[in-house]
């Protein structure tokens, strides 16, 4: 009977012991209530007296969140002085300490006076103490504001606030926020430090105003190497953001340019109204978006836009071929000419029915934001996005002229139109579905454009001349080098344009294009067909 006691009493010691130790091991989540508690005695010395600073100070110390809505009370003006200590609540007074509805009114009561030196500890206090609040956002608000104000006296309760935090955001807020404040204190080890930190969060606008005030020289010294290689850090950020602007450019002009690769480059039309069936395609997105607002799948609308606006270009390119372009095959001024009064056309069509203004296009919640490649680089989620799917639709398009039936119609018409139509191909129905398979891809252009910009009816006038451009650097029908000539293009005018301006780069760009089809006129790759050779 004995030993049964002791082996429960055992067991029982045992259970404190690993309670204790997980307790100990745990992260401790942010205090809700504060170390100390808001009391009468308190709240006496925090409106009467000579003390109220101090009793400032030591809530402070005391980390007791409890008080937070008494100082933003007394720093906003809402706090009375009654029969007890009373807070405005919107026009009603409560209780400062129970909540309760008091029974007088805002004439019958003292409001409590402060001058500008409390109106200082006040503010600080609030910001200190909304360190240890219970809510993530607060605590962030909180550790960002006291950045604004780097005093080293509040170093001890960030540096207690950081060791008990859970939440990620807050904590690296809470980092750079130490490391400002040590960087004013006497101590050169915590300097020293708090440069060391200040540097891998590139903030270099710290370290800088930090210079005049330093008269260390080793620290001076650390100053100045942090500085460069900050510097350094932020010249590789803004390199690599340009290269990915370039290619995100590139993805827009590949989804441009591929539709026209069919349009003109196997088919031989000049088709000025290209622009127009990309806009076609974003007004379909957005015309699909409405119909999902509202709805709680609305962050999957995008998987009913693709197939919309790919439908509602074909068709537009298809009553474009059947109506202008198949009378005007072999005349290639004519067909530039019919098809950019067509471009007109279908602009104004567009005012008519949904107005002149830019419409926009809201982003799922999944496109929303973006990656943070590095402190001063983040990559936006729907322009990463745009690239695989423009690379999606490359595959596509390959796959379509080289895997399939059509394709390899498409293919035998381009190389040889009679040749074709002696064995049986229907060359006028070839024409009209390899037209409007290459104007439903301008429109899924369109819809990756509409998710990077607002959607107006000349959306697609600033890409038809880039998409030509692109079409024969790359070489006429060519989808590898259109993909090539699409980076190659994407990438150039963004590197050129923080030295020459967008217009510049623009114009290099067209200069250079002219250039190399002057020495190179089939482009990249040149196109192997039977009809060359006749």
């Amino acid at each position: 009977m004995l030993s049964g006691e002791l082996r429960r009493a055992s067991l029982l010691l045992l259970a404190l012991t690993a309670g204790s130790t997980i307790r100990a091991g745990e992260p401790q989540p942010p205090a809700s209530g504060g170390a100390g508690v808001l009391d009468a005695p308190i709240l006496d010395r925090l409106v009467r007296g000579d003390s109220r600073q101090e009793t400032i100070s030591a809530l402070v110390a005391a980390g007791n969140v409890q008080a937070l809505p008494v100082l933003r009370a007394l720093l906003e003006g809402n706090l009375y002085l009654g029969e007890t200590v009373l807070i405005d609540d919107g026009g009603t007074l409560r209780d400062a300490l129970t909540g309760a509805p008091a029974a007088v009114t805002v004439d019958q009561v003292e409001k409590v006076p402060i001058n500008n030196r409390l109106r200082r500890a006040l503010e600080g206090a609030i910001a200190t103490l909304s360190l240890f609040s219970a809510v993530p956002a607060e605590r962030l608000a909180a550790a960002r504001g006291l950045q604004e104000d780097p005093s080293p006296d509040r170093l001890p309760a960030v540096e207690r606030a950081l060791r008990q935090e859970t939440d990620p955001k807050v904590k690296e807020a809470l980092r750079g926020t130490a490391a400002m404040l040590a960087l004013n204190s006497p101590d050169r080890e915590q300097r020293l430090g708090a440069i060391e930190e200040l540097r891998k969060a590139h903030a270099k606008r710290q370290l800088v105003q930090h210079l005049a005030a330093e008269h260390d020289p080793e620290v001076l010294g650390a100053l100045r190497q942090a500085i460069a290689s900050v510097d350094r850090a932020l010249h590789r950020a803004a390199l690599v953001g340009l290269v990915f602007s370039g290619l995100s450019l590139a993805s827009i002009l590949l989804l441009a340019a591929l539709g026209l690769s069919i349009t003109f480059g196997l088919m031989g039309v000049i088709n000025m109204a290209h622009g127009e069936l990309l806009m076609v395609g974003a007004y379909a997105t957005w015309l699909v978006q409405a119909a999902f607002r509202g709805s709680r799948f609305f962050d999957w609308y995008l998987a009913a836009a693709l197939p919309a606006s790919f439908l509602a270009a074909a068709l537009m390119g298809a009553l474009l071929e059947v109506t202008v372009v198949r009378k005007l095959y072999g005349r290639p001024l004519e067909t530039l000419l019919a098809t950019w009064g067509a471009s007109l056309l279908i602009i104004q069509a567009v005012r008519v029915a949904f107005g002149a203004q830019n419409v926009e296009v809201a982003n799922p919640s999944w496109m929303s934001g973006g990656v943070a490649l590095l402190p001063d680089l983040v990559l936006p989620w729907n322009r990463i996005t745009i690239l695989l799917f423009s690379a999606g639709v490359l595959v596509f398009v390959w796959a379509l002229l080289s895997r399939t039936r059509l394709g390899l119609l498409v293919n035998a018409v381009t190389q040889n139109r009679q040749r074709a139509a002696a064995l049986g191909v229907a060359t006028p129905r070839i024409d009209l579905l390899a037209f409007a398979v290459g104007s439903g891809i301008a429109g899924l252009g369109g819809c990756a454009l509409s998710q990077i910009g607002n959607v107006g009816p000349e959306l697609g006038q600033g890409f038809i001349v880039d998409s030509f451009m692109v079409v024969v650097l790359g070489g006429v029908g060519q989808l590898a080098g259109t993909a090539i000539a699409a980076t190659t293009l994407g990438v150039v005018n963004k590197l050129l344009e923080p030295w020459a301006g967008a217009v510049l780069a623009k114009i290099a760009v067209l200069a250079f294009v002219i250039l190399f089809i002057q020495r190179r006129p089939q482009g990249l790759f040149a196109l192997r067909a039977r009809a060359l050779e006749e």
